[in-house]
């Protein structure tokens, strides 16, 4: 059968199809209602609360809507709407369904913190997923019912993708999704292809943005109808948009925040917006394919008021990652790359003479290493509050890695003295380099390993760099065996990607604060290309846009791999620096109290005689008490069970 014959087979189904008695928002208000009458804690499983659910939720009952689309910000209702899509499809319209998530431990706990308490208080669907099938094909992932089932499965995992027929597929954090399940390709992709046999299925996709122009969802959003939801104004009563852009405050106060109307120019309160938000409406802003899509920022929430999102817009100031975290998770809008070129010359501008080799305001020192078949290359940080940093040195020992350490010419050696070293802080103590993090991935990894193990116990780890989007710039040891003695090493993952999107951010911070990067002036224009060596670029793997970093042609990037691994090692250490601030000021003190005085000249005393002591004159023996004559008594060893037996 050609393809268009299906699709017209399929169109001739969907319009002879009567509309369901049900919709998914009717179903959940009646659930709703029916579960806090009956359940021992009444409102123990919340359902749809917020007005703008409904048109999502009653899209997935259109039967000329394929896909629904839902970009949003975080705390909003999404994973809420996409619970009652599951609950209602169990109670009223039984088919298999797939629940996928980034992880298979994001899967179980989506059944565990999710499902599980929405079967438990809703009866209705709860005694047909107990009852319905055998008890022992209910597990954790995957849950049986009259007419269908709840498959609940990770984008990392390929197998739990493949030949398994659904209808319904309904995908959360889309964009948090790897780039390829294993080697099978795009874990969307795999998953819609399941539904490949179903002329009425529904795909839905949801999730919050993340980096302009890799974001899987606002590919699919641009795809769709593009549907905004409308409040009336309560001055004027004309429809708009809550747009950041017409939020209003007075001397960055966020208590005295309010909306702006973008027609009569009126203000309303943030309990006025609760109310316009329940008298809302979604309008969509393009023509209608088939895919219905959905844009909701923070600014609806009626669990976040309009002083805690300008709170959170004044904290993420002056960092950048911050920002990013707020523009995804609060106004549910992607981030776009400034894609600047950092230019040395303008970071050497921006060197500074130091009080001393380690300023006031640096708390605690780390240092990343980067091995070379030749050579070794460290660079010493200092760290403050808002993880403003000072380099304090950089540092290349010559040698051969793999020369042992205390062999003739063996870098490892200086690379010991180095590490115990003291600089001189600016109150006068002395710091010490706190973590240190050593790159094995090279040619050198055993080298490293014997080194890491001989200072086990001196804060100095292995490590090794991985690429891909998701990763955490520290991630959990695995444990290596290395050597013939085969003593575990602790080798320590980092996310190479994501550290150095968060070391670029910095340099491009242009004034001394929170995360503001500090140079010495000693330090030449090598180094600065070193440091600015690496770029952004995009590139296309299986279909799938992918970012990755670059080495710019004819640099060397070894000063910014060690400036990344020293970051590393800060993450690593989470220092809390409000108590290093309070501790180094109580030790400059206890210094300045401390300092000896000078010496003052003493007058002469003229010598006595010595005489010998009388019997009366010396001091009388301390009487020996009966307390401390007697020895303490050791304790007897307690007989077993079976000594104490007697025959």
């Amino acid at each position: 059968m050609s393809e268009a014959l299906a699709n017209l087979f399929r169109d001739i189904a969907r319009a002879w199809t009567p509309p369901p008695d049900w919709t998914v928002s009717e179903w959940a208000d009646r659930t709703r209602r029916l579960s806090s009458e009956s359940s021992a804690e009444p409102g123990q499983w919340r359902t749809s609360r917020a007005e703008y659910q409904r048109g999502i939720m009653d899209a997935v009952n259109d039967p000329n809507t394929e896909q629904v689309v839902l970009m949003t910000s975080a705390q909003i209702g999404k994973t809420e709407a996409l619970n009652n899509v599951v609950g209602y499809h169990i109670d009223f319209d039984p088919c298999p369904m797939l629940v996928l998530q980034p992880t298979l431990d994001m899967a179980e706990t989506w059944s565990k913190d999710r499902l599980a308490p929405m079967l438990r208080d809703t009866p209705e669907i709860g005694r047909k997923v107990t009852t319905g099938a055998k008890k022992s094909k209910n597990k954790i992932l995957h849950k049986s019912f009259p007419g269908g089932h709840v498959t609940i499965a990770g984008a990392n995992a390929p197998a739990s993708l493949a030949s398994r027929p659904v209808r319904l597929v309904l995908c959360d954090e889309v964009d948090r999704y790897p780039a390829s399940a294993g080697t099978e390709g795009d874990p969307v992709n795999l998953a819609i292809k399941r539904t490949a046999t179903f002329w009425n299925r529904k795909i839905l996709l949801v999730s919050t943005p993340t980096v302009k122009g890799i974001s899987r969802i606002e590919d699919a959003f641009e795809e769709t109808d593009k549907r905004y939801y409308h409040v009336p104004c309560p001055r004027c009563g004309t429809h708009h948009r809550l747009m950041w852009a017409n939020v209003r405050w007075k001397d960055k106060d966020p208590s005295t925040a309010l909306f702006q109307c973008p027609h009569c120019d009126g203000y309303f309160t943030n309990a006025e917006k609760n109310s316009a938000v329940r008298q809302g409406q979604w309008i969509a802003t393009a023509p209608f394919r088939g895919k219905a899509g959905f844009h909701l920022s923070e600014l609806y929430s009626p669990w976040r008021t309009l002083a805690e999102v300008v709170r959170d817009f004044f904290d993420a100031q002056g960092s950048p990652e911050k920002l990013q975290v707020w523009i995804n998770t609060s106004l549910g809008e992607t981030w776009e790359e400034g894609g600047k070129l950092l230019d040395e010359n303008e970071l050497m501008g921006r060197r500074e003479s130091y009080a001393a080799p380690v300023p006031a305001r640096a708390l605690i020192l780390t240092a990343g290493v980067d091995v070379q078949p030749d050579r070794l290359e460290i660079e010493t940080v200092g760290w403050g509050a808002g993880e403003e940093s000072w380099s304090i040195d950089y540092h290349v020992i010559n040698g051969d890695p793999d020369i042992p350490e205390g062999s003739q010419g063996s870098p490892w050696t200086d690379l010991t003295d180095y590490l115990r070293k003291t600089w001189a802080h600016e109150s006068g103590q002395e710091l010490t380099v706190s973590y240190s993090f050593i790159d094995s991935g090279g040619s050198n990894t055993q080298a490293v390993y014997n080194y890491v193990k001989r200072h086990k116990g001196g804060r100095v780890f292995a490590i090794k760099g991985r690429g891909g989007e998701g990763l955490p710039i520290v991630g959990a040891p695995n444990r290596r065996r290395s050597g013939k003695l085969k003593r575990p090493v602790d080798l320590y993952i980092i996310g190479v990607d994501n550290a150095k999107a968060v070391v670029m951010k910095r340099l491009e911070i242009e004034s001394p604060g929170p995360g503001y990067c500090h140079f010495p002036a000693e330090r030449d224009v090598s180094w600065f290309r070193g440091l600015t060596a690496e770029t952004m670029v995009t590139k296309m793997v299986k279909g799938r846009p992918k970012r990755e970093w670059k080495v710019i042609e004819g640099r060397r990037n070894e000063p910014l791999d060690c400036r990344v691994y020293a970051f590393a090692a800060l993450v690593m250490a989470s220092p809390q620096f409000d108590k290093l601030a309070f501790r180094m000021k109580r030790r400059t003190q206890t210094m300045q109290i401390e300092k000896p005085k000078p010496d003052k000249p003493v007058e002469p005393v003229e010598p006595v005689e010595p005489t010998q002591p009388t019997p009366q004159d010396a001091p009388e023996a301390e009487p020996q008490t009966a307390e401390k004559r007697q020895k303490p008594r050791k304790m007897r060893r307690r007989s077993s069970f079976v000594q104490s037996w007697r025959l």
